[in-house]
């Protein structure tokens, strides 16, 4: 359920063959950040982007957050340097280019996310078009070139469906309308040009998008990058933001990352820590964290996060949750017997948690960061689609994580029972492993069970194997080779001979 086509988004930032029959706004970045100047569909540059009122306080924050993330780096390893190019241990992001007009957000995708409609119904969940950094005045060269694109995304986040939306006749659109033009999606015969006008036509899915849906804006950075050496493993850590748009103030404000449990502030507050523990062990909240539809009160959540990358299959400090579980530091949140007990009591049948490291991985994969460090491409779910290579559809960039592809076939059933007047589930299985819903279809790839895929190896007896992961087995002809030996967890290769 996502808009991929090149030649189509192109045509649906820049407007090159819109006719006046078509009289909307484009989805170039300009009209969704507010108070730019009027410029058609004119790109607009980082130097303006960053200097509006509604972006101020972007900026503030993503400063910040520099500012914060260098000086940790200089107390806890002083000995390596860090700064602006090859030159240092850890190559920071260049934030002189982020802010300047040369370079701008280039539309990568858009991507419909109305399986979050159970965050609040009311709006029929999410529509995300999804935004690239780029370099300007670099073009590419040779016929297979990709243009210069940099490691930041910023995705404006947009209501599917506002209040009192009327469609044609003067009748009250619902959610099942809506499902129902991104699923015909699937028959259409267009591509290019002729797809982006169909897609914003009358009838089309983007018909009704338009600024005033804008609810948030989140960004994704590489905010800093250290090649192998002596004395380190190659490393990337990718910072998270979320800024929610205040209709009074006319700004974007920062606000807390979804499910983003702040650890640190958890750990050090023992009344914060009774809270929240009290609260997660709640019967209703031990459901909801089973179907991954939970939503931890913004009390215990960080207003951003760093994902460092890769992260591996053991447990490690590289992981949001670690520290909340016993045996991983000396201040835990749960003990294994509170886990225990709290999946004993409970008057519903477990998809997904069946055990306390079921229990450990759900907590880590329902954050940001935890779910940006497992099959992503880097610490990226949708890098987005490069138009502006040289050769589009020569292009080697994969436009989406692994983890990515394997939930189309969750989002597209709950589109569908949407569509049909169902009542949809919105349940979701772990990050490292699809919810295939009796589907088949990905029998056999990388999305769930082909070379590649993440799995857990199965011992001999299995009453000795892991209740939460005795499904993640690999297709025939390949084996599990762990790459953690305490957890069991690794990838799906050729078997050994």
């Amino acid at each position: 359920m996502a808009i991929i086509d090149p030649l189509a988004l192109r045509e649906l930032e820049l407007g090159e063959h819109r006719t006046s029959a078509l009289d909307r706004v484009g989805f170039g970045l300009r009209p969704f950040v507010f108070g730019a100047r009027a410029g058609g569909d004119a790109p607009i540059l980082n130097d303006e982007l960053f200097a509006l009122p509604s972006m101020v306080p972007v900026r503030k924050a993503l400063d910040e957050e520099f500012e914060h993330y260098i000086a940790k780096h200089q107390a806890d390893l002083p000995n390596e340097t860090i700064g602006v190019g090859t030159s240092f241990d850890w190559q920071i992001f260049d934030r002189d280019l982020l802010y300047s007009a040369r370079s701008r957000f280039v539309l990568a995708g858009i991507v419909n996310r109305m399986d979050r409609a159970y965050v609040a119904p009311e709006t029929c969940g999410e529509i995300r078009l999804i935004y690239r950094l780029t370099r300007l005045n670099e073009g590419p060269v040779g016929e297979t070139a990709n243009s210069p694109r940099l490691p930041m995304t910023l995705n404006v986040v947009l209501r599917a469906k506002r209040e009192k939306l009327v469609g044609p006749g003067d009748i009250a659109m619902v959610c099942k309308n809506l499902a129902q033009r991104w699923l015909a999606t699937a028959d259409w015969p267009q591509t290019g040009v002729d797809l982006a006008i169909r897609l914003m036509s009358p009838g089309g899915p983007l018909e009704f998008i338009e600024p005033i849906d804008v609810n948030r804006i989140e960004t994704n950075l590489q905010i800093a990058h250290a090649p192998k050496s002596a004395v380190r493993d190659f490393r990337t850590d990718y910072l998270l933001k979320v800024f929610r748009y205040n209709v009074q103030t006319r700004a974007f404000e920062e606000a807390p990352l979804e499910n983003q449990i702040d650890r640190d502030r958890i750990l050090a507050d023992d009344k914060l820590k009774a809270d929240f523990r009290a609260w997660l062990l709640d019967t209703e909240n031990v459901a909801k964290l089973d179907l991954g539809t939970i939503l931890v009160p913004e009390k215990f959540l960080a207003k951003g996060a760093i994902a460092p990358t890769p992260a591996g299959f053991a447990v490690s400090d590289l992981q949001p949750a670690f520290g909340l579980m016993q045996g991983e530091g000396a201040s835990s949140v749960f003990t294994d017997n509170d886990i225990v007990i709290a999946l004993k009591n409970r008057g519903f049948t477990l998809q997904n948690i069946h055990s306390v490291a079921g229990f450990e991985r759900r907590l880590n994969d329902i954050t940001c960061s935890g779910c940006h460090q497992t099959r992503g491409i880097g610490g990226f779910h949708f890098p987005g689609v490069d138009w502006m290579a040289a050769k589009p559809s020569n292009s080697t960039v994969v436009p989406a994580s692994p983890h990515f592809f394997g939930d189309q076939v969750r989002r597209r059933d709950i589109l569908t029972s949407v569509r049909d007047g169902g009542l949809p589930d919105y349940s979701r299985g772990f990050s490292s492993r699809p919810q295939l819903r009796g589907s088949t279809e990905l029998a056999g790839t990388e999305y769930e069970d082909g070379w590649g895929a993440h799995c857990y190896l199965q011992g001999p007896k299995a009453a000795d194997n892991d209740k939460s992961f005795r499904s993640w087995t690999c297709a025939e002809g390949l084996a599990c080779q762990v790459a953690s030996p305490s957890t069991r967890m690794g990838m799906c290769f050729v078997k050994s001979r």
